[in-house]
């Protein structure tokens, strides 16, 4: 499994986790939801759970389950800064297209056939 982590968002998920005091990384995730299909989730991952996937990258560990993992293959999770908004965004092979609010995405047609499986 091959996921990447940019600087900027290993050291937001280092700093998120040393504000809380615990975890061991962030676990991400998708979920069915919204116009287009599909969305991401973030938690934090206070623990290692059977099946889980553990990608580790500039330091800092994304938990993926077993289930997502092939959904998120190849791609990056970035933290990004926009005015006042600050949140992570994928950039994602795996994605045919995104609706126009920019919070749900389609799977190209191989994704997508295992996702609804």
């Amino acid at each position: 499994m091959t996921i990447s982590l940019s600087e900027n968002a290993a050291k937001q998920i280092q700093s998120q986790l040393a504000k809380r005091g615990h975890g061991v990384g962030l676990r991400v995730g998708i979920k069915k939801v919204g116009c287009s299909g599909f969305a991401y989730t973030y938690d934090y991952a206070d623990e290692i759970q059977s099946g889980d996937l553990v990608s580790e990258c500039n330091g800092a560990k994304l938990v993926i389950d077993a289930e997502s993992a092939g959904f998120l293959e190849g791609a990056k999770l970035d933290f990004v800064r926009d005015g006042l908004k600050q949140t992570f965004k994928f950039d994602n092979p795996n994605v045919d297209a995104t609706c126009g609010c920019g919070e749900s995405f389609s799977l190209k047609d191989a994704a997508a056939t295992t996702a609804r499986a």
